[in-house]
């Protein structure tokens, strides 16, 4: 990773995980339990990947960073919920995330459903509550889309109804574009609302979180097949022991590798026109197709 990128990544990483401390005190009221649960799985770890390109975007579109750190705060939160239920026995069943027991071989099964559903309904709780947010209520339908049915969700239980079943390349960029784009996309287009971003803007945003997303999808596709454990800090291969339909299953790891190369390139293209002279976006893009983690 280019040092410049990493330093701003580092400085993300402080801001967005001081703000996240703030955001998930003991909850007057709610049960120990489920704060500390809500809380080992947001700190456990992770890039701050999705918070990133959003303070990056705004960044880029010439905005204060408090103007998006709510938004950036509650994409986290999504995010983590989206990997806790991922584990589950029911879901992916998988004992590690980030190099740590996953939260339902530490809390339970049952605790770790609530801490998903309590830091899903707590990011939109701090989305539209910040006096900073520009257009709180834009953020949270950007989120809260992304997030559902249409969204994340729809785009897990296709992948869970895809299993075992072989596929086309359409079927696995239908999935993925909702499972993992969806969320990178309204990353992008939430940047570009809270700088108070034009709708061309705010388009051309989304049309670059978009493959941005899909690059991330096919790299991580590639990891589960190329890297060990260790290195990923969840297990190695289990896409492939669950006959997933992923880009590799489907193209095969060369053509795989050349589809992210295109989607590097498409992404560079879009940025020409977001924000050309914005060399963190690009480095970004960079960093996503050459990642081995």
């Amino acid at each position: 990773m280019k040092k410049e990128l990493s330093q701003t990544l580092g400085e993300i990483r402080v801001l967005v995980d001081g703000a996240l401390a703030d955001f998930l005190p003991e909850a007057p009221g709610a049960p120990e339990g489920l704060c500390d649960a809500m809380s080992y799985s947001v700190f456990a770890g992770g890039k701050r990947f999705r918070p990133a390109l959003m303070i990056i975007v705004c960044d880029a579109l010439g905005a204060r960073r408090e103007a998006v750190l709510p938004a950036a705060c509650a994409i986290e939160m999504i995010h983590t919920y989206s990997l806790i239920h991922d584990d589950l026995p029911a879901m992916d069943d998988d004992d590690l995330r980030r190099g740590k027991p996953s939260s339902h071989k530490a809390f339970g099964e049952a605790m770790a459903i609530l801490a998903g559903d309590g830091l899903l309904t707590l990011a939109f709780e701090v989305a539209a509550g910040s006096p900073e947010t520009a257009d709180p209520a834009a953020i949270c339908r950007e989120l809260a889309a992304a997030a559902g049915p249409a969204g994340m969700v729809g785009g897990q239980a296709a992948d869970i109804a895809a299993e075992g079943h072989r596929g086309t390349l359409e079927e696995v960029d239908r999935i993925h574009m909702r499972k993992t784009a969806a969320l990178i996309r309204a990353a992008a287009r939430v940047g570009a609302i809270a700088a108070g971003a034009g709708v061309e803007k705010v388009d051309l945003a989304g049309r670059f979180g978009e493959k941005l997303g899909l690059l991330f999808q096919v790299t991580d596709d590639i990891l589960d097949q190329t890297a060990d454990t260790d290195r990923l800090g969840k297990t190695a291969g289990k896409d492939a022991d669950a006959g997933k339909l992923t880009y590799p299953a489907v193209l095969g790891l060369d053509a795989a590798r050349e589809a992210a190369g295109s989607l590097a390139s498409e992404a560079l293209t879009i940025l020409e026109e977001l924000a050309p002279r914005h060399k963190m976006l690009a480095l970004l893009v960079e960093f996503v197709l050459n990642r081995s983690s």
